[in-house]
């Protein structure tokens, strides 16, 4: 085990992501010369050396992403710490990446083409919604079931996000992916009968196209999904994962309630979710793992 340090005179540090190169983001304390208090920026970490990220004019920055060329993806507060920006860092150089027209807005996750995905308030800060950020340009990725506002959580390398929709106050909503300008709710496919009554979050999709996230059974409020949810994963039905649960729909979907532990437990056998749509359908093997922070 090894101390990787901190900022200055933090006394306190605190180490999020790795990648394939070894290098480590994280956050940490640094002394703050005007109240002498600590104040907090994020860091990346190589070879030994931390460098500190610096923030947008603000006390406080928090990575949220680290990919494997190194580039670092948060939010800082601004200058007078009333609000804050997406941020990314990129070869020592720290670009504010705006907002949808409000005032606030952070960036959740950056895949390895350099693709940002996250959140951003609109004109007015009347709703915040997920965006793309890509080559400068921030794009809004819409809502879906009505809901005003939506936030993005990640995306793949093929350029596949995840997120939700909400009503802006309680983030329990209706999950949904954005594909080549599209956005569609994934709860639009779930069968008469499920175990499952809503998918309210889609967290995290891979480069195969798979999603994990949060739904709820009947009877559970989707306000309530931290606590009372259960996990699904959702695995496309195309030319590498077609079998006859794909092609009959006849199963029904499994989920799984929560655990405290982090691990993993497979249950066995896959259950059929989605009929294709568009041009794949989705079947669900059961799993539990524990809830994400």
């Amino acid at each position: 085990m090894q101390d990787l340090g901190t900022l200055g005179t933090g006394t306190d540090a605190f180490a999020f992501f790795i990648n394939e190169r070894g290098q480590v983001a994280g956050t940490s304390s640094t002394n703050n010369p005007v109240t002498g208090l600590p104040t907090q920026d994020p860091f990346l970490w190589e070879n030994g050396k931390m460098t500190d990220l610096g923030t947008l004019g603000g006390t406080f920055g928090l990575p949220n992403a680290l990919n494997n060329r190194g580039q670092v993806v948060g939010q800082s507060n601004l200058a007078g710490d009333l609000t804050w920006h997406p941020f990314l860092w990129d070869r020592g150089v720290l670009t504010d990446l705006g907002t949808l027209g409000g005032s606030l807005g952070g960036a959740q996750w950056i895949n390895d083409g350099g693709e940002i995905v996250g959140f951003a308030s609109t004109a007015g800060d009347q709703a915040i919604d997920g965006f793309l950020w890509k080559k400068g340009v921030m794009t809004d990725l819409g809502t879906v079931n009505g809901e005003p506002c939506s936030a993005a959580h990640d995306i793949n390398s093929k350029g596949q996000i995840v997120g939700n929709s909400f009503d802006c106050v309680v983030e329990g909503g209706y999950a949904w992916l954005w594909e080549d300008g599209s956005i569609t709710d994934l709860n639009t496919f779930v069968p008469p009968g499920s175990s499952l009554q809503q998918l309210v979050v889609a967290l995290n999709v891979n480069d195969s196209g798979e999603i994990d996230g949060l739904g709820v059974p009947p009877g559970v409020d989707p306000n309530d999904v931290f606590t009372l949810g259960h996990v699904f994963a959702l695995i496309p039905c195309d030319e590498h994962n077609r079998d006859g649960d794909c092609e009959d729909g006849t199963e029904n979907v499994r989920a799984v309630p929560q655990v405290s532990s982090v691990s993993r437990d497979v249950f066995g056998g896959t259950r059929r979710l989605f009929p294709p749509s568009r041009t794949n359908g989705f079947h669900m093997p059961g799993f539990a793992i524990g809830p994400r922070n």
